[in-house]
């Protein structure tokens, strides 16, 4: 379910970003289109992984890899494998490798629909990677809060056993 609303966000986001840009020729209003055909794909081909068995998911996996290396230039190549990397839920989820196949793509000038879309990618994920290092400072932040409430409480345990025993003695002093 939430990976449908982010994949429905993802396609709407990038329908908003493609209104704003306005080719300047024929020519590349038809690369537009063809690169506007290729999101789409990617994001229907993310779909169809997320929904597949964890071994067929690391077959993908190994395609996307392979299809990287030969054209590591390739921004279909590049955003492909980054999506399927920053998949959550999968055994081979690596967000800092997405975030670092997409900077690229994210920087460069030229507003084109796979830039905008790899523009979009970029931020999201970054976010994500932000939110869970606050939450492991968080975490880190609750352990040691943790021990010492445990060293708090051995120390009070042990005042406590101090003043039994002065209390045990005075009862047993002959007066």
């Amino acid at each position: 379910m939430i990976r449908t609303i982010a994949v429905f966000f993802c396609v709407f986001a990038l329908a908003g970003c493609t209104t704003f840009f306005i080719p300047s020729s024929g020519t590349s209003s038809s690369a537009s289109a063809q690169e506007s055909r290729q999101v789409v794909e990617l994001i229907g081909y993310t779909q169809k992984v997320a929904a597949l068995r964890a071994e067929d998911q690391r077959r993908e996996l190994n395609a996307s890899n392979q299809m990287f290396s030969k054209d590591r230039g390739a921004a279909y190549g590049r955003i492909r494998l980054a999506l399927l990397l920053a998949l959550p839920g999968t055994t081979f989820n690596d967000d800092t490798r997405a975030v670092s196949l997409l900077e690229p793509l994210a920087g460069e000038a030229e507003p084109g629909p796979m830039q905008q879309f790899a523009r979009l990618l970029y931020v999201q994920i970054s976010e994500r990677l932000r939110r869970a290092a606050q939450l492991k400072e968080q975490l880190e932040a609750m352990k040691a809060i943790e021990r010492n409430a445990a060293q708090l409480k051995e120390q009070l345990d042990a005042m406590r056993a101090i003043e039994r025993k002065i209390m045990e003695r005075e009862l047993a002093r002959p007066r």
